[in-house]
């Protein structure tokens, strides 16, 4: 699939800076801007950073038509040297990012993008719409994936999911944070997550009878058919039904699937009367507004279940549907190309942000568990043959000094120049290693409620350049 090169998908502020960088002589200034993340949905210990590989073909790809010029200069108030530049437009930056289905947590850079002033602001938006929603899906997949506790879950949110957009990249994120595959079918041949699917409530409803809807599918897909069995009366006449067809056609791998009722209850019931007729191997799947609290506590109830197929919750991420990433400038180089640290202060400590060109060690400790990163300035070195002394930004008294510890750097180059020069793993290379590095994570951080603090700590020279510039810009 060729991506979308949508440039005017931007904040119209976007262009008005970048016209005024050109008529101010600015435009050519390097700049640093970080794309972090402030708190993490549902109040969860961490979230899964994903969309990565989209960011990175719509930057490569980016073009401004001649009718883009043409609509801009409609406007009467941009420069015809700035439509010259967004005629000409190649990204010309550096970006560093952390790679695609990593465990990440609030305030540390996902993305930094080093690039001219005019380049950099125009990446605003598209870099956030993609990022922010992606990260979204694949966070709240997770927990629902980890809810489960190694049963299937499938992703069967499309019709419910806010757009064509959020439909497909929703089924590519649940897909890397661990579900199993996806009822949306374009998202299956574009990026090859498994796509599903067998019975709606119609299929039953259009035959005389039950049993004649069930035999007529079956006869149909004989092999691993699964049949909606809750139309009239799941166990009344459902469960039965499919038993009597299983048994006449000789099938013996399949299904049934329960979309309505009391699930714990039905499923230990369905699970019984296959059992009783022979048909263990037969599996049991449940959909119906599930999330990762119904199915811990269906799971907790003794819910005899198989796989699970998760819809609006998942693919809208329905109780926290917001991804707080942001875009902020963190540093400029000077005429010498020396770095000059940036910096926001605001009333809410949490939207101060963190200055200069950095980037992000991740420490393990002796069982090889992910316990703190640690964000750096990018010319610091972390060597682990050597204690090394961390504590807690928000409160400095905490400290702890580290022997028996892994230091790994987490930030990989992306473009340089201009040029990509990061091979963009595959999508089953992405969900594999998320799996991995969450399974890194200590049990106590992977909590639904109140998780462990995983601890994102500044280094000591970080550090004192963020409170100098704190008590600077209050004249102390």
């Amino acid at each position: 699939m060729n991506p979308r090169n949508i440039p005017l998908l931007c904040d119209y502020y976007e262009y008005t800076m970048g016209n005024g960088y050109i008529d101010n002589g600015i435009a050519d200034r390097m700049v640093y801007f970080d794309i972090f993340f402030r708190r993490t949905p549902d109040k969860g210990g961490f979230a899964i950073f994903a969309g990565l590989e989209q960011f990175v073909e719509y930057i490569r790809d980016l073009r401004f038509s001649d009718s883009d010029i043409e609509f801009l200069r409609s406007k009467g108030i941009f420069c015809e040297e700035f439509l010259s530049f967004l005629k000409d437009f190649r990204f010309t930056g550096d970006i560093w990012a952390i790679p695609e289905g990593t465990p990440v947590f609030p305030g540390e850079p996902l993305v930094t993008i080093r690039a001219r002033a005019a380049e950099a602001q125009l990446l605003e938006t598209f870099s956030l719409l993609t990022l922010n929603h992606q990260s979204l899906i694949a966070t709240k997949a997770s927990r629902i994936v980890r809810a489960a506790e190694g049963r299937t879950v499938m992703e069967f949110g499309s019709r419910r999911a806010q757009g064509t957009d959020a439909a497909i990249y929703g089924a590519r994120a649940a897909y890397i944070a661990g579900c199993g595959g996806t009822a949306c079918t374009v998202t299956d041949k574009w990026y090859g997550v498994p796509a599903s699917g067998t019975m709606a409530h119609s299929w039953v409803q259009m035959f005389d009878s039950e049993y004649d809807a069930f035999k007529a599918f079956c006869s149909t897909y004989p092999k691993r058919p699964i049949v909606l069995v809750d139309t009239y009366d799941a166990l009344g006449s459902g469960v039965p039904n499919a038993i009597k067809v299983f048994r006449e056609l000789g099938i013996t791998e399949g299904g049934i699937r329960l979309d309505s009722g009391d699930l714990a209850f039905l499923t230990k019931k369905a699970r019984r009367m296959l059992d009783d007729a022979g048909l263990d191997r037969i599996r049991i799947t449940v959909s119906n507004s599930l999330d990762e609290w119904i199915i811990r506590d269906l799971i907790e109830q003794g819910a005899c279940i198989d796989a699970f197929g998760v819809g609006d919750n998942l693919i809208t991420s329905h109780s926290d549907p917001v991804f707080n990433g942001v875009y902020k400038l963190a540093a400029v180089e000077d005429d010498d190309g020396n770095i000059i640290p940036k910096i926001k202060i605001s009333e809410s400590v949490e939207k101060i942000t963190t200055p200069h060109f950095k980037k992000i060690y991740r420490l393990f400790d002796g069982d090889g568990k992910a316990f703190a990163d640690l964000i750096c300035l990018h010319d610091e070195v972390i060597d682990d043959s050597e204690p090394l002394t961390i504590f807690d930004p928000s409160a400095t008294w905490k400290k702890k000094t580290l022997t028996d510890f892994r230091a790994k750097e987490l930030m990989v180059q992306i473009f340089k120049d201009g040029e990509l020069v990061y091979d963009l793993p595959s999508l089953k290379e992405i969900r594999e290693y998320s799996l991995s590095q969450v399974d890194l994570l200590w049990d106590e951080v992977k909590r639904f409620s109140n998780p462990h603090a995983y601890y994102v700590d500044l280094s000591q020279k970080l550090w004192d350049i963020k409170q100098d510039m704190i008590r600077r810009s209050r004249g102390q």
